[in-house]
């Protein structure tokens, strides 16, 4: 445990078990492709490429759309609205149920409640409410992420130092100013793990929205082609789903440690 590797042994070890996956999947690809040359579940990855290059740089013969920039697009946009408008109710109701008793009093069971309701078993209900446009998968990732967003916040803002607190109404400030100038700088840094964190639940919520009812988006499209068993398309899909999901969550800690570097040097103690 007191043995601590350098740059380039991290790198080296970060990479490791990536090579490993990849030499057991040629490995794998390369007998089935053997035992069965039409076999489609391993394609090799020469296979993957090629199609990747089509959906990236080749226009759909019908559509005219660049595929992979088309789905791609659609998805993030649904995403990020989703996740903003959670991040910011999220934010609003965890203050107000960690700093206000009588808000604690009144939400903090509802809101555990509701965390306690699976997502995905209300979404024939958002359909049914909100319709197949693109309302239903937005509301869909802002009740599966806002419940745990708040409880988490909320539960921060309550362990806070009370005197802070007290510091903060002897020198003069009221409750908004509190929430503003000694809460909320504090808790930022919270929300934005919290937010790295739902980042793989909110890609759930949104591909199992989008196979349902869409016309364009990652979700979409693996499942339009998995009638085909066209693994060519949809592997590449999900490693791209995946570095999405990977860059989206490097962006936030980039944010976090340039907006709030203290928060950091404190882990880091």
């Amino acid at each position: 445990m007191n043995v601590a590797p350098g740059r380039g042994a991290r790198i080296i070890l970060a990479m490791l078990p990536f090579i490993l996956i990849a030499i057991i999947y040629v490995i794998g690809s390369a007998e089935r492709r053997a035992a069965n040359p039409d076999d489609k579940l391993l394609p090799p990855i020469s296979e993957m490429v090629e199609t990747s290059k089509r959906l990236v740089a080749e226009p759909d013969r019908r559509s005219g759309d660049y595929v992979l920039w088309t789905d791609t697009t659609a998805s993030l946009q649904r995403l990020a609205l989703g996740l903003g408008i959670a991040a910011l109710v999220g934010l609003t109701l965890g203050v107000a149920i960690g700093l206000l008793p009588v808000a604690g009093a009144g939400f903090g069971t509802l809101v555990a409640v509701l965390s306690m309701i699976p997502p995905m078993a209300v979404l024939p209900i958002l359909f049914i409410i909100f319709g197949l446009g693109e309302l239903s998968k937005v509301v869909l990732i802002i009740i599966g992420v806002t419940p745990m967003l708040v409880r988490d916040i909320s539960l921060e803002v309550a362990a806070m130092p009370r005197e802070q607190l007290i510091k903060a109404q002897t020198l003069g400030a009221s409750t908004w100013q509190v929430a503003i100038r000694v809460v909320l700088p504090q808790i930022m840094p919270r929300l934005i793990k919290c937010l790295r964190l739902m980042i793989g639940p909110a890609f759930l919520f949104l591909i199992s929205a989008e196979a349902i009812a869409a016309d364009a988006g990652l979700g979409y499209r693996i499942f339009l082609v998995r009638r085909y068993l066209s693994m060519d398309v949809i592997l590449p899909y999900v490693a791209w789903i995946t570095l999405l999901a990977y860059l989206l969550d490097l962006a936030l800690v980039l944010i976090s440690r340039r907006a709030f570097p203290w928060a950091h040097e404190r882990e880091a103690r």
